[in-house]
C-alpha cells in the first residue's frame, strides 16, 4: 500500500516537473503550436463534416457503390446544401439582420421614452434610483455605440484573419477527401507498432473515442438543427419579426450545450418586447417547448447514453473552459472532457481488470 502511495507521489511530481520544464522552455514548441494553429481549423472542420458525413458515404457502400464514387456523391450532397442555403435562406435572413440594425435607433428612443414617462408619472422614487436612471439614460447611445463599435473592431479583426480562414477552407475538402477514403486505415496504422495485446487496447481505446466524437457531433448538430426548425414554426405562428434570422441564431448557440439555449433566447425576448409585450410570454413559452422536446424526445434517441455526462458537470466544464480560452473553449470544452473521460475510464478499467487477473493467478 505504501508503494502505491508513494508510486502516485512520484508520477506527481514527476508530471508537475515537467509542466515546469514546458512553462520555461516556451520558445521551443512556439513553433509548433503556430504550425498545429495553422492546420488546426482545416482538420477540425474537415473532422466534423467527416462524422456528418461517414453514414452517408457507409449506406451508399451497403449498396454497392464504390468508396471512390460514394466520396464524390457526398461532395455533390455538401455543395447541394450549401447551394440551397446561399439561395433561399441567406437572402432572408441577411435583409431580417439589415433590417434589425436599422430599426436599433427606434428601439433606443422607444427606452428612453418610456423612462422618461416614467419618471414624469411616478413620484415615489428614492434619489439614487433617479440618479441611476439618469445615468443610464445619458449614457446609453454611448453604451450602445460602444457595443457597436466592440462588434464591428471584432469583426475587422476577424477579416484581417480572412487570408488564412479562405485557405483553412479551401483545404478542407482534400482532408475531408482523405479522411473519408482511408479514415479506417488510421487505428491499424497506429496500432501495427506494438504488441497484440496492446494493440488489442490501444484499438478498443481509439474505437470508444471514436464513437464518442461520433455521437457528440452527429448528435448536437442534428439536436441544434431540429431545435432551430422548432423555434422557427414556433416564431412564425406569433408573427415575431425576424424569426429566421433569430432561428438560425438559436441553432447556432444551441451547439453550446445546456448554456446554448439561455443565449439563443435573450435576443428573441428583446425584439418580442418591442414588438409586443405579450411576446415575452410567447417566447418564453415556445423556447421552454422546444428545450423539452429536445431534452425529453430528440436528444435521448439521437445521441442515447454515448457520453452520459451529468448535466452539472458540463456546465462546470464550459465555464471554466470559457474563461480559460473564450469561445473556442466554449465550443471545444464538452467533447474535449469526453474524449478526456473516456480515455480516463478506459485505462482504469485496464487496470482494474489486470490487477484482477494477477490476483486470480495467485489464487
Amino acid at each position: 500500500m505504501q508503494k502505491r502511495w508513494f508510486q502516485i507521489l512520484v508520477f506527481f511530481i514527476l508530471f508537475f516537473l515537467l509542466v515546469l520544464l514546458i512553462s520555461e522552455t516556451t520558445f521551443i514548441f512556439f513553433p509548433v503550436i503556430k504550425v498545429l494553429g495553422a492546420v488546426a481549423f482545416p482538420i477540425i472542420g474537415a473532422g466534423i463534416l467527416y462524422y456528418l458525413t461517414k453514414p452517408v458515404m457507409h449506406f451508399l457502400e451497403r449498396h454497392n457503390v464504390p468508396r471512390i464514387l460514394s466520396i464524390i456523391l457526398v461532395f455533390l450532397l455538401i455543395i447541394l446544401v450549401l447551394f440551397l442555403f446561399v439561395i433561399f435562406i441567406w437572402p432572408i435572413a441577411r435583409d431580417q439582420i439589415a433590417n434589425f440594425v436599422e430599426s436599433i435607433p427606434s428601439m433606443v428612443k422607444m427606452v428612453e421614452d418610456f423612462i422618461d414617462y416614467w419618471q414624469r408619472n411616478v413620484t415615489d422614487i428614492p434619489d439614487q434610483v433617479v440618479t441611476a436612471i439618469n445615468d443610464f439614460t445619458n449614457n446609453l447611445p454611448n453604451i450602445i455605440e460602444g457595443s457597436l463599435e466592440y462588434l464591428f473592431g471584432f469583426i475587422g479583426g476577424f477579416i484581417g484573419q480572412v487570408i488564412s480562414i479562405v485557405a483553412g477552407i479551401v483545404l478542407i475538402p482534400f482532408f475531408l477527401f482523405f479522411m473519408l477514403k482511408d479514415g479506417e486505415k488510421l487505428i491499424p496504422f497506429i496500432t501495427q507498432t506494438f504488441s497484440k495485446k496492446k494493440a488489442q487496447n490501444i484499438r478498443s481505446l481509439l474505437t470508444k473515442v471514436d464513437h464518442v466524437l461520433s455521437s457528440f457531433i452527429q448528435g448536437q448538430l442534428i439536436v441544434s438543427f431540429a431545435v432551430g426548425v422548432l423555434l422557427l414554426i414556433g416564431y412564425l405562428i406569433i408573427g415575431l419579426d425576424y424569426a429566421l434570422a433569430l432561428s438560425l441564431f438559436g441553432m447556432l448557440t444551441n451547439v453550446i450545450p445546456y448554456l446554448g439555449p439561455f443565449i439563443a433566447v435573450t435576443p428573441a425576448l428583446i425584439i418580442g418586447v418591442f414588438q409586443d409585450p405579450m411576446n415575452l410570454i410567447w417566447v418564453s413559452i415556445i423556447m421552454l417547448t422546444a428545450q423539452q422536446i429536445e431534452s425529453n424526445l430528440i436528444s435521448p434517441n439521437v445521441m442515447g447514453q454515448a457520453l452520459n455526462l451529468h448535466p452539472l458537470t458540463i456546465i462546470t466544464v464550459i465555464l471554466a473552459a470559457g474563461s480559460i480560452a473564450g469561445f473556442i473553449g466554449i465550443l471545444f470544452a464538452v467533447p474535449f472532457y469526453a474524449v478526456l473521460r473516456t480515455i480516463i475510464v478506459h485505462f482504469y478499467g485496464t487496470y482494474v481488470d489486470s490487477k484482477k487477473n494477477k490476483d486470480d493467478a495467485l489464487i
